[in-house]
């Protein structure tokens, strides 16, 4: 059974993989044998000062960590800015922590993913990058739209994701662009349900509210053509006064739309499916990271060959690079579309 570890408190570690935790060690059976019956492990040199939480045990270190649990049978979720990602894992690897379960984005930038696969390589790093659409219910129904032949072939994808993020941006600095706040997620998926691609365009623009500036966070668009012919839209506004995560799938048959959860305060999706019968609407519950930390758990359990993912996350840091190093290149000059930037394998 995995001891819990838990690198980094802010959004993502205390607000996120914490209550994650909670749910699964509430008692399923499917935990059984899974999560062990201690205290969960959390490591923050400056920790929020209204934390606390009945069994977590927080430490100033990961050489305290260390002294506390067997690396060999300790799940790391690693919750720290993207900015210094390879360091820390760097730092796990050489304490001996092999099991990571890393937020998104994986690198910020095609060097950074360089030296952690670097790791991966020398140490054995059993590595899985938190990519919780790939599992989501409203995911799995999206490729059986695409796999299943009835609405004909899919020619495009569009996805928008908007939320207010003024107050995280003005005080937090791990995330240096747009692209590395949501659009991660939505490429992952855009991949999964289309295949490999390649960029065709890209812009950003910064996020603006009175004095207040923050160069290249407000809004990310991302371009791609799939090798398959069809193409995608990315479209993240952090400017946005209200919140969404869709996409709208169209095919040549059909006009496929999809909401995922907006927030945690409510897991449920929606979907509706708008062909020659009529439009057709399901609403189900989606509760994509609880269930994408489960798999990741029962994947590190596996005495088997390691499933990584890492090639797919690895994709997405390349194509990502790809749209900030466009966007250097382009500023100032509208954005539309590009010459192909990168032929993506």
């Amino acid at each position: 059974m995995f001891r819990t570890l838990v690198v980094g408190l802010g959004r993502a570690g205390a607000a996120l993989h914490l209550p994650v935790l909670d749910r699964l060690r509430a008692g399923t059976d499917a935990v059984d044998g899974l999560l062990a019956d201690a205290p969960i492990v959390a490591v923050d040199p400056a920790p929020p000062p209204s934390f606390h939480r009945p069994g977590t045990l927080l430490l100033p270190s990961l050489e305290r960590a260390r002294a506390e649990l067997d690396p060999e049978t300790t799940v790391v979720h690693v919750c720290t800015p993207p900015e210094d990602r390879a360091a820390v894992l760097g730092h796990l690897a050489r304490l001996g922590f092999v099991h990571l379960l890393v937020e998104k984005p994986l690198a910020v930038d095609v060097a950074q993913l360089a030296r952690i696969e670097e790791l991966c390589g020398r140490f054995g790093l059993r590595l899985v990058v938190v990519a919780q659409w790939l599992v989501s219910s409203l995911t799995r129904r999206l490729e059986r739209c695409v796999t299943g032949g009835e609405y004909g072939e899919l020619r495009t994808i569009h996805f928008t994701q908007s939320k207010p993020r003024f107050t995280r941006s003005a005080v937090t600095n791990g995330h240096p662009t747009a692209f590395d706040v949501e659009i991660p997620h939505a490429l992952g998926v855009a991949l999964r349900l289309a295949g490999p691609a390649q960029l065709t365009g890209a812009g950003w623009s910064d996020l603006v509210a009175g004095d207040l500036v923050r160069p290249r966070l407000g809004t990310a668009t991302l371009r791609l053509t799939h090798h398959r012919g069809a193409s995608t839209c990315l479209v993240s506004d952090l400017t946005a006064p209200v919140r969404e995560r869709s996409i709208v799938c169209e095919f040549t048959d059909a006009h496929v739309i999809g909401h995922y959860p907006v927030s945690q305060d409510d897991g449920f999706a929606q979907l509706t499916v708008t062909d020659r019968r009529g439009a057709v609407r399901e609403v189900f519950p989606d509760d994509a990271l609880t269930a994408f930390v489960l798999d990741a758990y029962q994947r590190f359990a596996d005495q088997g060959p390691f499933d990584s993912d890492l090639a797919v996350n690895a994709e997405v840091v390349r194509l990502v690079d790809a749209a900030k190093r466009y966007c250097a290149q382009h500023e100032g000059r509208p954005t539309t579309t590009a010459d192909p930037v990168r032929h993506a394998g």
